[in-house]
Formats: C-alpha cells, structure tokens, sequence
C-alpha cells in the first residue's frame, strides 16, 4: 500500500508543478501578461512556499520536490508579470516621451 501512495503522491507533484508552466511559457513567447492577475501568480508563489516548507517539516520527498520547483516557476512567472506588464510600459513609455506619470 505504501508503494501506491509514494506513486500517487510523485503523481500529484507533477500535476500540481505543472499547473503553471503552460501559463509562463505563454508569457515568456508572447511576452504579453495583461489577462494575468498578479493575485493569481502571488497566491501559486505563497502557495508554493507554504508547501515546501511543510514539505521540509514533514520530510516528504515529493511535496519539497514539487513545491521547490513549483517555487521557482510562480518567482520565474512573477518576474515576467513584472517585466512585461502593461502598466509599467505605459508607464516608462510615457517617461521617455517627456510626459508626467500616466493617470490610469
């Protein structure tokens, strides 16, 4: 029984760390982020953090590998929100025009 639950809990890493990863690879190819809420990207993150750390107090193998690496694609997806979001272009765009900050 042991055996099936280790399989069923590498399983549910996989899944479950790979939830974000088609969202960061449109990102990253795209690099447009406007439909993304920075909530959503925020909570994986925490999420994420929570879970590894719990992974590390419990040590289970699975939880902290899914979780360090789940980690590190809500910090990757954080960074491209940031990069390319459409506030902050707006925003340096209008700076490099001579124009004061943007409104919206």
């Amino acid at each position: 029984m042991q055996i099936t639950a280790t399989t069923v809990g590498y399983m549910a890493a996989i899944v479950g760390t790979s939830m974000m990863l088609p969202q960061v690879i449109k990102s990253w190819k795209t690099k447009r982020v406007g439909d993304l809420a920075m909530g959503t990207v925020i909570i994986y993150f925490v999420n994420c953090g929570l879970w590894l750390t719990y992974g590390v107090l419990i040590s289970s193998r699975p939880v902290v590998l899914a979780n360090g690496i789940g980690l590190m694609i809500g910090f990757l997806q954080l960074v491209i929100k940031i990069k390319y979001n459409d506030k902050s272009k707006r925003l340096f765009s209008n700076r490099q025009q001579g124009g004061g900050l943007s409104a919206d």
